[in-house]
C-alpha cells in the first residue's frame, strides 16, 4: 500500500479528533474561549494512557524514583524566590492598527533584522522593523510580559490575597525536598516526579494544543552531586530519546538543539531543547536542563529552611545539583497523533480498485480502544454472540462493541481512531465457534477460537 502525501495535515487532524471524540474545542455552545481545548472519550483514554505509561516508565520502574502530586497554588512567596516573578516573561508587542498583540520573538521583519549579542528581537527593541502578520500594520516597541496567571485566595482581592496558579510544575518537588528525603531516605543519585496541571498567560496561544494556556507537564527533578551531573544529564538524554521511539516518533522528525549560553533560561547551565517538524514548523515538543543548585539555594535563602544533603557515608552536607526533563502531556499527544496519522490506498475489490483509508497507527501501548466486537449483522443470535465476547475481554482489554452499519465503514472507523485489532461476528461463527480477526496496520484477517481470543490478544498487546 502506498502512503499518500498528507498536505494541511494539521486541519486533517483536526477535523478527524473532532468527529472522532479525541479533542472538542472547549465551551463552543458558548463560543469558546481562546485557545480552549478539551479532550473527549478517546483524547481522554490516550492522554491517560501516556501519563500511565510515562509514570510506569520512570516512577514504578525505576529504584531512584519517587513520585509526588502537589497543590496548584501554592505560597507566592515560592515564586518570588524561583524567580518566576521577575523573569518568567515573554517579548511582547501590540499592533498599532489592528490592535493585536504578538509574541515579538516569532514576529518575521520585512527585511533582515539587525542583530546585536544573539538576540533575536534586538531590532524590535529597538523599533527596527517587524509588521503586524495579520494586518501590515506597524507594530510597537517590545515590552516584557509576565505570564504568571494570577489569582485572588480568600474573601478580599487586594494584594494581600494576591496568589498564582503554578506555572511549572518543578517548584513544588524543590520546596519538598527535604520532607520527601527524610520521609523515603533515598540516597544520591535519587529523583522526584510529578505529572500535573500548570497555567501560563501565554501572549499568542495556538496551533491546536501546542500551545495553550492550560496544560500538563510529567517532569522530573533528579537530585545529583554536582561532579556527576554531566552523565546523568547524558543518562536522562539517551532515557528521553527512548520515550520518543515509544511514542511511535521518527528519528527524521525529531532535532536536539543545544541551547546557546545568551539564550538559556536564568536557572541553566545547560539546556537541550527536543523539537519535532511539526507541519506549522519546527519547534520544542520536550526540554532537559541542568539546573544546577539554584533552586535549591534560592529556596534555602527565601525560607531559611535547611535543604542541604547528608551523605550517609562521608557525613558531608552539601546542596544537591539537578537534572530536570520535562514531557509536556498534551505535546505528547499531538505529536503521538500527527506520526501515526496515515493516508493509504486501500485495495476494495480484486479488480484493483482502491480507496483512500484514513488510518491512526497509534502504538498498541497506548491506543483508545484496544479490540472492537463487531457482528456482521444486528441479528440476535450473532449479536448475543458478540456482546459475550465483548463482556468476557473487558476484563482484560478495553473494548468497543459497535454493530450499526456495514462492516466496511465499521472497519474504518476503528482505522480512524488507532483500534489494532477488530473481532467480526458472523454466521459461520454459529458453527465454527470461531472468529474472524483484523489487523489494522497490515488488514490481514485470520480465524480465531473464540475461546483462544484471551490468549491471542495478551500476546498481540
Amino acid at each position: 500500500m502506498k502512503e499518500k502525501n498528507t498536505e494541511n495535515l494539521m486541519d486533517k487532524l483536526i477535523s478527524l479528533c473532532k468527529r472522532r471524540g479525541f479533542i472538542f474545542p472547549s465551551s463552543e455552545i458558548y463560543g469558546g474561549i481562546a485557545n480552549g481545548w478539551d479532550y473527549g472519550p478517546l483524547g481522554a483514554e490516550l492522554k491517560n494512557n501516556i501519563k500511565r505509561a510515562w509514570w510506569k516508565r520512570f516512577v514504578h520502574g525505576r529504584d531512584d524514583m519517587v513520585g509526588i502530586d502537589a497543590a496548584l497554588i501554592m505560597n507566592p512567596k515560592i515564586w518570588e524566590a524561583s524567580g518566576h516573578l521577575s523573569h518568567f516573561t515573554d517579548p511582547l508587542v501590540d499592533c498599532k492598527k489592528c490592535k493585536n498583540r504578538f509574541r515579538a520573538d516569532e514576529i518575521t521583519p520585512p527585511t533582515p533584522p539587525f542583530v546585536r549579542g544573539g538576540k533575536k528581537d534586538d531590532f524590535l527593541e529597538r523599533g527596527r522593523g517587524g509588521v503586524c502578520p495579520n494586518c501590515g500594520g506597524e507594530l510597537t516597541q517590545s515590552r516584557q510580559f509576565n505570564m504568571m496567571l494570577k489569582t485572588f485566595l480568600g474573601p478580599l482581592e487586594d494584594e494581600s490575597a494576591v496568589v498564582y496558579f503554578r506555572p511549572e510544575t518543578a517548584q513544588a518537588m524543590f520546596v519538598d525536598f527535604k520532607q520527601v528525603l527524610q520521609t523515603t531516605r533515598k540516597k544520591l543519585p535519587f529523583g522526584i516526579a510529578q505529572a500535573g496541571k500548570a497555567f501560563r498567560n501565554e501572549i499568542t496561544p495556538g496551533n491546536f494544543i501546542f500551545r495553550t494556556r492550560e496544560f500538563e507537564q510529567m517532569e522530573i527533578e533528579y537530585f545529583v552531586k554536582e561532579k556527576d551531573w554531566k552523565k546523568n544529564f547524558e543518562m536522562w538524554l539517551e532515557e528521553m530519546k527512548q520515550w520518543c521511539k515509544f511514542l511511535g516518533l521518527k528519528d527524521d522528525e525529531l532535532y536536539f538543539h543545544e541551547i546557546a549560553d545568551n539564550e538559556r533560561a536564568h536557572y541553566s547551565k545547560r539546556t537541550i531543547d527536543i523539537e519535532y517538524k511539526y507541519p506549522f514548523g519546527q519547534k520544542e515538543l520536550y526540554g532537559l536542563a541542568y539546573r544546577t543548585d539554584y533552586d535549591l539555594q534560592n529556596h534555602m535563602k527565601a525560607s531559611g529552611a535547611d535543604l542541604n544533603y547528608e551523605d550517609p557515608a562521608t557525613k558531608e552536607k552539601f546542596v544537591p545539583h539537578v537534572i530536570e526533563p520535562t514531557w509536556g502531556v498534551d505535546r505528547s499527544v499531538l505529536v503521538t497523533l500527527l506520526s501515526a496519522y496515515h493516508e493509504e490506498e486501500a485495495p476494495t475489490s480484486e479488480k484493483g480498485e482502491s480507496e483512500t483509508r484514513v488510518v491512526l497507527k497509534i502504538p498498541k501501548a497506548l491506543v483508545p480502544i484496544q479490540v472492537a466486537v463487531l457482528p456482521l449483522s444486528k441479528k440476535e443470535e450473532l449479536s448475543n454472540i458478540a456482546k459475550n465476547i465483548a463482556k468476557d475481554l473487558r476484563e482484560q482489554f478495553v473494548v468497543e462493541y459497535d454493530e450499526t452499519q456495514s462492516i466496511g465503514r465499521r472497519y474504518r472507523r476503528q482505522d480512524e481512531i488507532g483500534t489494532p485489532y477488530c473481532v467480526t461476528v458472523d454466521f459461520d461463527s454459529l458453527n465454527d465457534l470461531a472468529v474472524t480477526v483484523r489487523d489494522r496496520d497490515t488488514m490481514k484477517q485470520e480465524r480465531v477460537q473464540i475461546a483462544g481470543l484471551p490468549e491471542y490478544f495478551n500476546k498481540a498487546f
